[in-house]
């Protein structure tokens, strides 16, 4: 599109990309689990990756990730994706609200839900954060609609090397995240023990409940942690490292 740009030097109209936010439903076994604005592409990932760090496979395997089970993906924009396990996952509960880019958890009830249902995470040799804190860096190599738009946030595993394996990015923090969960557990590559989880934007305790679930044991994050997602991650036993700046990071956790 084009826009007015204004600088010291003066007014001038140019063009400009802008990234999309679509709403896109996720069903698991037919049933909606959840309605979240994302940017179309790697569908597959962020409704599998939703499904498995909710919590609501129960340990069953995706048979199938498909567009729009009960009719044409084309009729419904491709904006409706279905995972299947073949009723093997615990029925879920229809949930009808949307999730917004933003944001997603709130409340204790679900924290408390949480807690409860992963354990801590099994002892590994822990990634150097020196390590750690070079990866927001090297992800901005593979940060292409950020390098576009200026409007998208990232996620990207990375080893204990500090190379970095896979990035993703969305207009939703938990939307990235859960992309590059989908992306290692459609490649049968969960748990992600030995691996480290960096994000773009803060790290909230919905990002070390992500990191959690997936078996990371490191999560760098290039701004703060809230005071809960250090509990979590303290209780997770998980490394949280923030605020990755030139200067330095801080470590929150263990």
């Amino acid at each position: 599109m084009i826009v007015t740009r204004v600088t010291a030097d003066g007014v001038r109209r140019r063009p400009d990309q802008l990234i999309v936010e679509e709403p896109m439903t996720i069903q698991l076994d037919g049933v909606t689990v959840s309605t979240t604005m994302r940017t179309p592409g790697n569908d597959y990932e962020l409704a599998a990756g939703f499904c498995f760090t909710e919590g609501l496979l129960g340990g069953a395997r995706i048979t199938s990730v498909r567009y729009c089970a009960a009719g044409s993906a084309l009729a419904t924009s491709y904006n409706v994706v279905t995972v299947e396990t073949g009723g093997r996952a615990p029925v879920p509960a229809p949930r009808l609200a949307t999730t917004s880019s933003s944001c997603g958890w709130c409340g204790s009830d679900q924290i408390d839900d949480l807690l409860a249902r992963l354990a801590p995470l099994p002892p590994s040799e822990p990634i150097d954060h020196e390590v750690a804190a070079r990866v927001p860096a090297a992800v901005l190599d593979g940060q292409g609609l950020f390098g576009a738009t200026g409007a998208v946030h990232a996620a990207a595993v990375f080893d204990r090397e500090g190379r970095v394996l896979l990035t993703r990015e969305d207009v939703g923090r938990h939307n990235a995240v859960d992309k590059v969960v989908g992306a290692l557990l459609l490649e049968q590559a969960l748990p992600a023990t030995g691996r480290g989880l960096f994000v773009s934007g803060r790290a909230s305790v919905e990002m070390v409940q992500k990191a959690w679930a997936a078996g990371f044991g490191t999560l760098v994050s290039v701004s703060a942690p809230t005071s809960l997602a250090v509990h979590a991650a303290r209780t997770a036993s998980m490394t949280l490292v923030g605020f990755v700046r030139d200067a330095g990071y801080n470590v929150y956790a263990p």
